[in-house]
């Protein structure tokens, strides 16, 4: 399942991204993992979520994160639930490699049964079809 979480900023993504991976983390039996850009969320999150620092990996665009994440789930079957801060930034806010992005992990984490979620800071009426369909 993958859904994404889409607004401009200070909407309350990043928040609602945090109440999820709280969550995710009483009743995951695996690893809850977040991606994130910068390390924002260190001192937020419960120290059972293996966050990861985007910039550390130097993750500059769509193709780069797919890979990162790709490599992942192959070296860890115990990810059950993976979420991502400030994809859009991530994936250098190239909309066309972004929305390519989008089908290309929806089918990963379908393979692999992991939960995916990712923020995006948009105005939702900017958003593609593709996103769209994950809102």
């Amino acid at each position: 399942m993958m859904k994404i979480i889409i607004g401009v900023k200070g909407t309350g993504k990043t928040k609602t991204l945090i109440e999820m991976i709280n969550s995710a983390l009483e009743t995951s039996k695996g690893s809850v993992v977040c991606i994130e850009k910068g390390d924002n969320l260190r001192l937020t999150l419960n120290y059972n979520c293996r966050l990861i620092n985007s910039d550390e990996y130097m993750i500059n665009d769509a193709q780069s994160l797919y890979g990162f994440i790709a490599g992942l789930l192959a070296s860890n079957h115990d990810i059950t639930d993976l979420f991502i801060d400030a994809t859009f930034r991530i994936c250098n806010r190239d909309l066309e490699a972004f929305d390519k992005f989008v089908v290309e992990a929806d089918s990963l984490a379908a393979k692999n049964d992991v939960n995916l979620v990712m923020t995006l800071s948009m105005p939702v009426e900017n958003a593609t079809d593709n996103i769209k369909k994950y809102l």
